[in-house]
């Protein structure tokens, strides 16, 4: 089974396809990066990029699930009601190409990692690095592969996905 988290997001966002066969007992990362969209951009064009690098994600990787997170409200609400657009964005990419739609609170994401719904975030990284063989990307390296090249997001995005395969008990 091959499930694509996504970290929501509309500056920056968090993608990862992790792969795991019954046969398996760890997930393994197949791809993820941390996709960016620039500030000076109208934001309609900024959802348009996204919703392209979706799609272009789940017809090079074909994941079965999409795994994405909740919105969390913080005091910023401009802020949440254009990642609640983006997300929007995703789920629709997903929805059309087939995909089961999995979504986890950042609690869930937390206790499901980590065993601690409290966890920061470098609680969350250190057992991710337990759970699943995170490679380093080499600078020079493509970003379209499997390495992991640091980002926060792209981390959270492995972490939606292995909150997925827990939940669905692959």
């Amino acid at each position: 089974m091959r499930i694509l988290g996504i970290d929501p997001g509309f500056e920056r966002l968090g993608i990862a396809v992790l792969e795991k066969y019954k046969s398996e007992k760890k997930e393994r990362i197949i791809f993820s990066e941390c996709f960016k969209t620039s500030a000076k951009l109208d934001f309609s064009l900024r959802l348009n990029l996204i919703g392209q690098e979706v799609k272009k994600i789940i017809k090079e990787h074909q994941p079965e699930v999409l795994a994405i997170e909740t919105l969390f409200l913080n005091t910023n609400q401009k802020t949440a009601m254009k990642v609640a657009d983006a997300r929007g964005v995703m789920i629709y990419e997903a929805s059309r190409a087939g995909l089961k739609i999995f979504e986890a609170t950042p609690l869930q994401i937390k206790i499901a990692t980590t065993g601690y719904g409290r966890a920061n975030k470098e609680q969350v990284k250190k057992m991710l690095e337990i759970l699943i063989n995170i490679p380093e990307r080499d600078s020079k390296e493509s970003q379209r592969n499997a390495a992991y090249d640091g980002s926060d997001d792209e981390l959270d995005a492995i972490a939606i996905a292995l909150t997925a395969f827990a939940q669905m008990k692959y």
